[in-house]
């Protein structure tokens, strides 16, 4: 059974970095999809990007195209999502989740399989 580890977030400025880790504690987490998501307070979650186990395909929701990218290292069982020029509004916890199966823009809204327990994520304007 894989679990995942969220860490990396914090408070930070808007216009700031910062970088979101998920680590995976078994090795078959390689064969995994994986995807961020975000609950920010009164609002439901929301998909933010995926990528897949080969690191070849990378899927990103509007709100974080050409702010945010995600990326994973298998040989460290890891998967991370840089966020730059951070605004109020991407305040939240943020989740990572793991699937066998492919997670893109399409098929996200299912029951993946195993989530981490979010890390928060606070930018102060």
């Amino acid at each position: 059974q894989v679990q995942l580890v969220e860490s990396g977030g914090g408070l930070v400025q808007a216009g700031g970095s910062l970088r979101l880790s998920c680590a995976a504690s078994a090795r078959t987490f390689r064969s995994y999809a994986v995807a961020w998501f975000r609950q920010a307070p009164g609002k439901e979650r929301e998909f933010v990007a995926a990528i897949s186990w080969s690191e070849m395909m990378t899927y990103y929701a509007d709100s974080a195209k050409g702010r945010f990218t995600i990326s994973r290292d298998n040989a460290r069982n890891t998967v991370y999502l840089q966020m730059n020029s951070l605004k109020p509004e991407d305040t939240a916890v943020y989740y990572c989740a793991a699937d066998p199966y492919p997670i893109t823009t399409a098929t996200y809204d299912r029951d993946l399989e195993v989530w981490g327990q979010g890390a928060l994520v606070t930018v102060s304007s």
